[in-house]
């Protein structure tokens, strides 16, 4: 005998106030019901075999691909998110399947060269609407994706959807309909979708950390400035003395990750119990997050977030990679606008077709989404053909 979705996605595990697939709203496309998965599981799967997917292997996180073999990129932060956020939903008895979900496909819509990349795309794109990389993730799904016969997209879950975007300002919301709905009405997401905002925060945050110990762009003594680095370390040098480097530095990074998720476990868990939700459409109705942080730790938190803005992400090696990176989106943008040729057939159809339908802003769009898709070493090598006069193919 067939087992049902059902049967396979027990709801009785589940806290009341998890999302469940009985009360999804469902997706754009209706479809049948898969046979051994749940609709989140669907979600899930199409997210791993999609295209965007795959080129996360390829996209900066803070270093280059190029740079180094062992350096995190978007591939593995988006699964060292959905390791910490999948972990945390058991323990909260949300919906393991959504999570992990919203985690795998929250930077499916990222540039290449990371935040350089996009911050570069929405000047390009600052007479055409702007360019936000959730907004983009958006896109990817419900649009560019392009594998199946009956739909654009991959026609996920509305609930993963709206995890999907974690922010956006609410007059852009109010034209995405449906899943822009909570920004313009001041609601929550679900639980899942919270978790995961924060479970991205732990997963960037530390191993960051990390890298830029990895290296050599930050060093010890200057996190030894920094609450949540300085207590970790010294817990590890009382237990065990002087360690290897190598084992020190993912002793201190593994308390860390412990201490974060630990707290935002137990401090959601006193909130949650203070709120009582006792469906997931209450969870809508709360008038903040109810997946927190203590207000230490969250104080913590922002203290290491300082120290990365400061001595990592402007660290002066960094700002050449992202002077770099900033001419080579800056560059293929304008040749692609001022000569939609050069683009392959399939993109230059699209161009033309969007340019017709909204004139410059459809073609800067369509220019826009061709871009964001690449991956660095991709766009390094478009750039190379374009304007290196020595390559010519």
């Amino acid at each position: 005998m067939n087992a049902t979705p059902a049967a396979l996605n027990d709801p009785a595990h589940l806290a009341p106030y998890a999302a469940r697939d009985d009360l999804s709203r469902g997706r754009s496309h209706p479809e049948d019901s898969p046979v051994y998965r749940s609709e989140f599981q669907r979600d899930r799967d199409r997210i791993i075999h999609s295209t965007a997917f795959r080129r996360l292997e390829y996209k900066t996180q803070v270093f280059i691909n190029h740079e180094g073999d062992l350096f995190r990129t978007r591939l593995t932060h988006s699964l060292e998110v959905a390791q910490i956020a999948r972990a945390i939903a058991r323990v909260l008895r949300l919906n393991e399947d959504l999570t992990e979900a919203i985690a795998l496909a929250h930077d499916l819509g990222h540039t290449p060269f990371g935040h350089a990349g996009q911050d570069t795309l929405n000047a390009c794109m600052a007479d055409y609407g702007g360019f936000e990389h959730n907004l983009q993730s958006l896109r990817v799904v419900e649009s560019l994706e392009a594998h199946y016969a009956e739909f654009d997209g991959l026609n996920l879950t509305f609930e993963t959807r709206e995890g999907i975007l974690k922010h956006c300002d609410p007059k852009v919301a109010a034209t995405l309909g449906e899943v822009g709905r909570r920004f313009v009405e001041g609601q929550q997401p679900t639980l899942e979708a919270q978790l995961n905002n924060l479970a991205d925060e732990i997963a960037y945050n530390n191993h960051d950390v990390d890298d830029g110990l990895r290296s050599g762009l930050i060093t010890l003594e200057q996190l030894m400035e920094v609450t949540l680095f300085r207590e970790a370390f010294e817990a590890v040098r009382l237990r065990y003395g002087a360690l290897p480097e190598k084992r020190a530095r993912h002793e201190v990074i593994r308390r860390m990750i412990n201490r974060l998720v630990t707290d935002l476990v137990d401090s959601s868990l006193a909130r949650i119990r203070e709120a009582a939700p006792d469906h997931p459409d209450t969870v809508r109705t709360q008038g903040r997050p109810l997946i927190c942080f203590s207000a230490q730790i969250r104080e913590y938190n922002l203290e290491l977030k300082r120290f990365l803005r400061q001595h990592l992400y402007r660290h002066y090696r960094v700002n050449r990679m992202t002077m770099k990176a900033a001419r080579v989106l800056r560059e293929l943008f304008a040749a692609y606008m001022a000569e939609p040729a050069l683009l392959p057939p399939e993109h230059e159809d699209k161009a033309r077709r969007l340019s017709t339908q909204s004139g410059d802003a459809g073609r800067a769009r369509a220019v826009a989404d061709y871009v964001a898709g690449m991956t660095d070493r991709f766009a390094i090598a478009e750039h190379g053909r374009l304007f290196d006069p020595n390559t010519l193919s």
